[in-house]
């Protein structure tokens, strides 16, 4: 019997899996464009993923919730992917111990100078309250993010926004920009990405090199950490 485009399409989008198989397919050709064209920056996966995604959702006419519960298991995976990470930097824990110093120096400034630039250029912008709010914790990976948005009385939802466009614009300059100051050490470029843009930032430092990559996603967990704490307070002293 023949069909319709619009009938196979109704009658796919029916089943539970069609947003799992669709978001892992989009990201597999996603991944093999990155890397056909030498990963070029701008062409990161994660971007080229979303806007491919936001496209379908917007042609199909698919609400998001409907999208998500297809599609979130993978969601789910994230709690388990973010606790993995902890396995590469068990194998760097003499480095640990040595820099420990340091890497509480540099967690400390990263943190505080990240969430202080972010109150700065919004207020030189002229954002709204709840904009600014939302934007604050733009550095950390998006469960944490939204967590705090929500409980400084920010918009989860641009929240997330937020924090997907830092982290891509992280990935995708991160190292170019702390190679052209001269920074090339392994450990603190890792670092430094994990600090300022979160899991994105942390597989680009992981396909960079395995020590960048375990200092990375040390630094998003305990950013992630810091963050939680310091964003209220911000926001107290400053009577946001």
């Amino acid at each position: 019997m023949n069909m319709s485009l619009t009938e196979i399409w109704v009658y796919l989008a029916e089943q539970p899996l069609l947003w799992l198989a669709l978001t892992v397919g989009i990201y597999w050709l996603a991944q093999q464009l990155y890397r056909a064209c030498r990963r070029f920056p701008l062409l990161n996966p994660v971007l080229i993923a979303v806007t491919a995604i936001v496209l379908l959702l917007t042609a199909t006419g698919t609400p998001y919730h409907e999208y998500f519960d297809g599609a979130q298991f993978i969601s789910f995976l994230l709690g388990p992917a973010t606790v993995a990470l902890a396995v590469p930097l068990a194998s760097q824990l003499d480095t640990l111990k040595r820099a420990w110093l340091p890497i509480s120096v540099a967690l400390a400034v990263g943190s505080t100078v990240g969430i202080l630039s972010t109150l700065a250029i919004g207020w030189s912008l002229g954002l709204d309250s709840q904009m600014l709010l939302s934007l604050l914790p733009r550095s950390v990976t998006t469960p944490i993010a939204m967590g705090v948005s929500d409980q400084i009385g920010g918009s989860p939802s641009l929240t997330a926004v937020f924090v997907i466009l830092t982290g891509i614009l992280g990935a995708a300059f991160g190292l170019p920009l702390l190679a052209a100051i001269g920074l090339r050490d392994t450990v603190a470029s890792g670092f430094a990405l994990g600090v300022s843009s979160h899991g994105i930032g942390t597989a680009r430092a992981f396909e960079y090199d395995q020590r960048a990559g375990a200092f990375s996603g040390l630094a998003m967990g305990l950013n992630g950490t810091l963050t939680a704490i310091l964003v209220p307070v911000i926001v107290w002293l400053f009577g946001l």
